[in-house]
C-alpha cells in the first residue's frame, strides 16, 4: 500500500512548489516594471542639461555656376570648332533669306527683337530671400535671445518627453525634407550665468540636415532669419558654433 501513496504525493508536492514559486517571480516582475518609469522621469528631471532639436535647412542650388575663365575659353574653342567643320541646312539657308527680306521691309530703326532679361544679373541682397544666390547653396539662420543677447543660431526647438529628437526637429514647420533619423552633429552650450535656474545649466543640441521642399512664405517674423551662403556664416555665427556647424555642412 505504500507504493500508490507515494505516486501521489509527490506530484501533488511539485505542484504547490511550481505555484508558490511562480507567484514570488511574477510579484518581483511587477515591482520592477513599476519602478522602472519612476527610475526614468527621475533621472531626466535630475538632468542639468535642456536637449534641443535643430535643422540644418539648405536651399539647393537653383541654377549652374557661372564657368571660370578656362571653361569660356575651351567653350569658344569648341563652338569655333564645330563651326568651323558644320554646313549649312536647307532650312537654316531659308530662314537667313527671310530673315533678309523681312529686314529690307522693315525700316532702319526699327527694332522687332525684345530683348529678355537674364535673371541671373539681378542681384538679391536681401539676406531674407530665398530666391538670392541661386548659384549657391543657402543656409538658413534665425535669431534667438539668448540672455540678454542675440544671437543667429540654425532653427532649433526643445525636447519634450515621449518625442524622438527628429521629431523635435520637425516640430519647427520648415516645410524641410529630412535626410535621416540619426542626428547629423552636435553642440553644448551653457546659459549666461543671469539666466541659469536651479539644476539647469545649459542646453545640448542635436542637428538634423534637411532640404528645403517648398519655397512658400516660412512661418517666421519678419528681420528674425537669414539665408546665407557657406562663406558667410562666420559674419553671423559665433566662432564655437560656426566650428561645430563646419563639419557637417557640405555646401560649396
Amino acid at each position: 500500500m505504500a507504493a500508490p501513496f507515494t505516486r501521489v504525493y509527490r506530484p501533488l508536492w511539485r505542484i504547490i512548489t511550481t505555484t508558490t514559486l511562480n507567484k514570488t517571480v511574477r510579484n518581483v516582475s511587477f515591482t520592477r516594471q513599476e519602478r522602472a518609469p519612476q527610475n526614468v522621469k527621475s533621472a531626466v528631471a535630475a538632468s542639468p542639461w535642456a536637449l534641443h532639436g535643430a535643422v540644418c535647412l539648405q536651399r539647393l542650388p537653383v541654377v549652374s555656376q557661372d564657368r571660370s575663365p578656362i571653361e569660356e575659353e575651351f567653350m569658344e574653342l569648341m563652338h569655333q570648332m564645330e563651326l568651323e567643320r558644320s554646313l549649312l541646312s536647307d532650312h537654316e539657308l531659308r530662314l537667313l533669306e527671310d530673315a533678309a527680306r523681312m529686314s529690307r521691309k522693315q525700316e532702319e530703326d526699327y527694332d522687332s527683337d525684345e530683348e529678355e532679361e537674364d535673371y541671373r544679373d539681378k542681384e538679391i541682397k536681401d539676406v531674407s530671400s530665398s530666391e538670392r544666390c541661386l548659384a549657391d547653396s543657402l543656409i538658413l539662420l534665425v535669431k534667438k535671445d539668448v540672455g540678454s543677447q542675440k544671437l543667429w543660431l540654425l532653427p532649433q526647438i526643445q525636447w519634450q518627453m515621449g518625442e524622438t529628437l527628429r521629431q523635435t526637429a520637425e516640430r519647427a514647420d520648415l516645410k524641410a525634407t529630412f535626410l535621416g533619423n540619426a542626428p547629423c552633429g552636435f553642440y553644448k552650450y551653457k546659459y549666461p550665468k543671469d539666466i541659469q535656474k536651479e539644476g539647469s545649466v545649459g542646453a545640448k543640441v542635436f542637428f538634423f540636415k534637411a532640404l528645403l521642399s517648398s519655397h512658400k512664405h516660412l512661418p517666421l517674423e519678419k528681420n528674425s532669419f537669414a539665408w546665407v551662403k557657406k562663406d558667410e556664416l562666420q559674419d553671423f555665427l559665433k566662432p564655437e558654433y560656426l566650428k561645430q556647424v563646419r563639419r557637417f555642412i557640405m555646401a560649396p
